[in-house]
């Protein structure tokens, strides 16, 4: 990606963030991330399945007619989910598309909750705020935009459509990253595997549709055999959709963290059974503790904006807690994990492969930008993952930072009170650097 600042320095792929110096992790900050090799380049994976240019779009073809955002998200399902040489006639867009919106040399990326969103409700300024990039300025600009978030636990389409519905936008899937997207490169490398988070079943059903041939959710563990979590019952309703199996004589390949965890307990119990087992077997002890599934986490956000006046905890303090125990049932045994979503760089190389497409596919944009605005409101997430990958970055005052938390330690390019301020001041920018 071209870029003003200098790229992310290439070097080892292990280092420790700070509070983490005894947990090793196989996705970092500095350097080739080991997690392309891991999965055989999750990271590189594009929207149609291979890494080599996007072929643009003819402008009869962008000047096509509107179609449903249904229409849109199939036909992106179609490109992402099983690779298909689809042509795009009749994609999605607000309007003709025409000549009268010069291909614009920037673009953003979005964080949604405490940025868009507040507990699923919109924050003010976002509806305005989307409507000027889809044109509804005094040049008439299209600018490419994505959303990238450290949430998930929902079908991509199913979170295109909320959105789409809350923001007054059309939204595809084509450009749009969950925390678990990027998990859809690991799919023929597990077979059998254990889900965790979310509500219910969903995110077995994400899986499901990534491709992932055997899934496991903790509720069929339990399902099996409720000794395993003593003090959870599971309703009615929970069980009519588990898959109970004899566990005692299943191997299970990964742990994948899905989204937040409803049952921190639970959960964590399973995962470490599974951590310190032999080959991945409930009821089974390993001696070295070097025999247990590899974990994957994909949001490492420890603290997230919700309508509480405090933030609360999410997947990276659950994360925290497994490493306490697992270090405690292993007499002091370094943690390993995998750990995805921003600020890791695995993340930012998938979504900078998810916004060249975007922008050749819906823009007909062939050249990279210029120039990419993160807009977030986590500097430990948001700015810092930004500021690493060679991004501008954008910090908002609506969601986990406030004025007095003092400076953020990662210190975006500017800080404002809410995405609508921080998307004209990065729009004025560029018109002083000479763009549209």
């Amino acid at each position: 990606m071209a870029s003003s600042k200098p790229a992310l320095a290439r070097g080892a792929s292990t280092r420790s963030l700070k509070g983490e110096e005894n947990t090793t992790f196989t996705n970092e900050l500095d350097g080739e991330s080991a997690i392309d090799s891991t999965t055989e380049g999750l990271a590189k994976t594009s929207l149609n399945g291979n890494t080599g240019p996007t072929k643009r779009p003819t402008m009869e073809r962008r000047r096509s007619s509107r179609k449903s955002i249904s229409a849109e998200i199939e036909h992106a399902r179609r490109i992402v989910d099983f690779g298909e040489d689809v042509d795009d006639e009749g994609i999605a867009s607000d309007e003709d598309s025409g000549d009268d919106s010069p291909e614009v040399p920037y673009a953003f990326a979005f964080d949604i909750d405490g940025v868009l969103l507040r507990g699923g409700t919109p924050i003010p300024e976002a509806i305005e705020a989307m409507a000027i990039l889809n044109g509804k300025n005094e040049r008439n600009l299209k600018i490419p935009y994505i959303f990238i978030t450290n949430g998930g636990g929902k079908l991509e389409d199913a979170r295109c459509k909320e959105l789409a519905e809350k923001l007054e936008v059309e939204c595809s899937i084509a450009q749009f990253i969950q925390s678990h997207t990027p998990f859809r490169g690991m799919v023929e490398k597990f077979h059998t595997v254990l889900v965790v988070g979310g509500e219910g079943h969903i995110c077995r059903d994400v899986a499901e549709s990534y491709g992932f041939k055997d899934v496991i959710i903790p509720g069929d563990i339990i399902c099996w055999d409720e000794s395993v979590v003593p003090f959870r019952t599971l309703t009615e309703e929970e069980k009519s959709h588990c898959r109970p199996r004899d566990f005692s004589k299943t191997k299970i390949d990964a742990i994948f963290v899905f989204a937040d965890s409803r049952d921190w307990a639970g959960d964590q119990q399973i995962i470490l059974d599974l951590l310190t087992s032999k080959g991945g077997v409930m009821g089974t002890r390993s001696k070295s503790f070097e025999e247990g599934p590899p974990i994957f986490f994909s949001n490492p956000d420890i603290l997230w904006a919700t309508p509480n006046v405090l933030p609360r905890y999410g997947m990276g303090a659950l994360r925290m807690c497994i490493e306490a125990l697992y270090k405690e049932a292993t007499n002091g045994k370094p943690f390993k994990c995998t750990q995805l979503g921003k600020p890791y760089n695995a993340t930012y190389e998938y979504a900078t492969r998810v916004l060249t497409e975007w922008r050749a596919l819906e823009h007909g944009i062939d050249e990279p930008p210029r120039a990419i605005y993160m807009v977030g409101d986590n500097p430990e997430s948001d700015i810092r993952g930004a500021n690493l990958h060679g991004w501008d970055s954008i910090l908002v005052r609506t969601g986990v930072y406030k004025d007095e938390h003092g400076e953020p330690k990662y210190k975006p390019t500017t800080t404002t009170d809410n995405v609508l301020t921080g998307v004209k001041w990065a729009i004025d920018r560029e018109q002083k650097r000479g763009g549209f």
